[in-house]
């Protein structure tokens, strides 16, 4: 088993190859992968500047904002689960994340947040518009994401055995069993549970790093989408899902709803549970 790890998605993303190669097919086969991880993050970051999520929030209501194919793809997921979550995952919670300092605050006032829709609208070209003033985020669902075009750049280099682990989102290429483990939401100190996983993704909430509290008020960095309110839960939520992308986001929709059998679930064959 050959490991290799990098700071990306304000992670450490771990990828381990289980097939037995030469040096030079192995380190080609690491370096596509994380290329396929600097993507993502370059192209989805709120902190970037030039990101196409920054580019996205400085524009005027309106205006088309040209976008990555990448980020197109997670849009059109993100606004899908909002629909099919009732609006539990809400990708314009950015809003509260940097009213609570999360997140940087724009130099220009917060947008009112709303949970009736994301506003956006991704036209057929490509380009997306706000509808109405929002700021977004993709920090919810860019993560899983970012798992999955690495496993998709494992498999083009050849490998047939590997897992990619960003900070708790995890999915394994392969029939060979990587052993997963999930972190003890109230100790913390250990695992409540270890999952043999193979050919499935697998991802875990919890507010147990992010809580702190503001005044009198409790907040974390899981905002419930429909109410705008910061989720507060001792609880932490795991989904396994077919890709990352999908598991990451729905861990969000599982925590704001507190609902392990939400619909959403269904509708992308994921099955949930709580710690």
């Amino acid at each position: 088993m050959k490991c290799r790890a990098q700071p990306w998605l304000g992670t450490l993303v771990d990828i381990r190859i289980a097939d037995e190669l030469e040096p030079r097919q192995l380190a080609a086969a690491f370096a596509a992968a994380f290329d396929r991880i600097a993507t993502v993050h370059r192209l989805m970051s709120f902190h970037d500047a030039d990101s196409d999520v920054s580019r996205l929030n400085r524009a005027p209501v309106g205006v088309p904002v040209a976008i990555d194919a990448h980020t197109a793809r997670v849009i059109a997921c993100a606004l899908q689960l909002h629909a099919d979550s009732d609006a539990f995952f809400n990708i314009s919670c950015a809003t509260q994340l940097a009213r609570w300092a999360y997140l940087p605050s724009p130099p220009q006032p917060l947008p009112t947040y709303s949970a009736a829709d994301c506003g956006l609208l991704l036209e057929a070209d490509g380009c997306l518009r706000k509808t109405r003033d929002v700021l977004i985020d993709l920090g919810g669902i860019a993560k899983g994401y970012a798992v999955d075009v690495a496993i998709a750049a494992l498999q083009q280099a050849g490998i047939t055995s590997a897992c990619v682990n960003a900070g708790g989102d995890v999915r394994v290429l392969g029939t060979t069993p990587f052993a997963i483990a999930i972190r003890d939401p109230i100790s913390l100190t250990g695992s409540t549970v270890t999952i043999d996983l193979t050919e499935a993704a697998l991802a875990t909430s919890a507010t147990y790093f992010s809580a702190r509290q503001i005044g009198s008020r409790h907040v974390s960095a899981l905002v419930d989408g429909r109410s705008g309110e910061a989720i507060d839960t001792r609880h932490s939520v795991t989904v396994q899902a077919a890709d990352c992308l999908h598991a990451d986001a729905l861990t969000k929709v599982v925590m704001a709803s507190g609902d392990v059998r939400h619909p959403s679930l269904a509708r992308h064959d994921a099955q949930a549970f709580l710690l």
